[in-house]
């Protein structure tokens, strides 16, 4: 598999993302199987500091600097999301393309695989002039709501 290959297929799970891994070259030290496995054991978005935390609970030592550049090699290389927010980055285990919720009572964001469809794309396209490849939406709204409306 080369390079544009490794990059194409999809991450499903931590199986795939250590494969991603060597077949663009990346080294898995402990460090960074560590904090692939963590991703993928808690799935949910957590910040280099929460995933620093963690490990350490666990008893498995890893130092702030390499949490950070671990983290920063395995989202530039898509092997790991990474969302930017007001409050610092988080990072997340799914590097294919999907959308967010993101909760604003609980600031939890909760992945979501939605399809548009074709003719909102086509919609799109005409509007714009711009051939649409991918595409990620973020939903926002608030849990507690929905609860109360049943």
């Amino acid at each position: 598999m080369n390079t544009s290959e490794a990059r194409l297929q999809p991450i499903n799970s931590l199986k795939d993302a250590l494969t991603r891994c060597h077949a663009l070259g990346m080294r898995v030290s402990c460090q960074r199987r560590y904090i692939l496995e963590l991703l993928w054991e808690r799935e949910e978005h957590l910040s280099a500091r929460e995933i620093y935390d963690l490990l350490n609970q666990q008893g498995k030592e890893i130092g702030h600097t390499s949490v950070y550049q671990n983290l920063e090699a395995l989202s530039k290389n898509g092997i790991v999301e990474c969302v930017e927010r007001s409050e610092g980055r988080l990072y997340g285990n799914i590097s294919d393309s999907h959308s967010h919720v993101n909760c604003l009572d609980t600031n939890q964001i909760i992945d979501v695989r939605i399809a548009l469809p074709d003719d909102i794309i086509d919609r799109i396209e005409q509007q714009t002039g711009v051939k649409i490849t991918d595409y990620r939406i973020d939903f926002y709204g608030y849990k507690n709501c929905l609860d109360e409306a049943k």
